[in-house]
């Protein structure tokens, strides 16, 4: 139950932590409210079950039994979180366009969050670094592995609900410079956090 709850909280800050994601989410709820982001967000969720499903393969396994293997992913990991969140620090401001635009289909949304997560470093970086220490692989797998996907991926759906919301009621401040200014130095702070925390964790 421990190490659920650590889980559960790491997820959380990495799901609450802007990203690629993220920014998809609010862009395409400030352009077409709550409900023209849904498919975008169903799609990410989606992304995330199949990039679990890589880090439960033999990668994972060797991840997590070769302690070289696990060192120089961790390393690696942490090394390319504190580059990303120096680079979306040091980024330029820019305004987020909330422009009237013709509302995507549910299913262009759907591909384009699926795509999206899929390439996303964040995601990607979390479940071949991060996820593996959570799964115990000497005893009921699977069913502890389907735990904890569901559990990030009910997570991702609720978080961006929120930040869906969000942009909604804040929409005039979002598109403001200021508010790129902010959600830069947010998320650029947040990913070399996690990158100075990922290379400090032990096996």
């Amino acid at each position: 139950m421990g190490s659920y709850l650590l889980f559960l909280i790491i997820a959380i800050a990495t799901v609450l932590s802007p990203g690629p994601g993220v920014i998809l989410t609010l862009t395409n709820a400030i352009r077409f409210g709550v409900s023209g982001a849904i498919g975008g967000i169903l799609g990410i969720a989606c992304g995330t079950f199949i990039v679990a499903g890589v880090s439960a393969t033999s990668l994972g396994i060797i991840l997590v039994t070769s302690s070289v293997a696990f060192s120089i992913m961790k390393f690696a990991g942490a090394a390319y979180l504190i580059y990303l969140g120096l680079k979306l620090w040091r980024s330029p401001v820019r305004k987020i366009d909330s422009s009237t635009a013709a509302v995507k289909s549910k299913k262009l949304q759907f591909i384009e969050g699926l795509t999206l997560q899929l390439t996303n470093p964040k995601a990607v970086f979390f479940f071949i670094s991060v996820f593996p220490q959570f799964v115990d692989y000497s005893a009921n797998f699977i069913g502890h592995f389907i735990l904890l996907v569901v559990t990030y991926s009910s997570l991702v759906v609720i978080i961006h609900i929120m930040y869906a919301y969000l942009a909604k009621s804040a929409r005039g401040w979002l598109s403001s410079e200021k508010g790129s200014y902010m959600v830069n130095r947010l998320g650029g702070g947040t990913f070399m956090c996690f990158g100075i925390g990922l290379a400090s964790v032990g096996k």
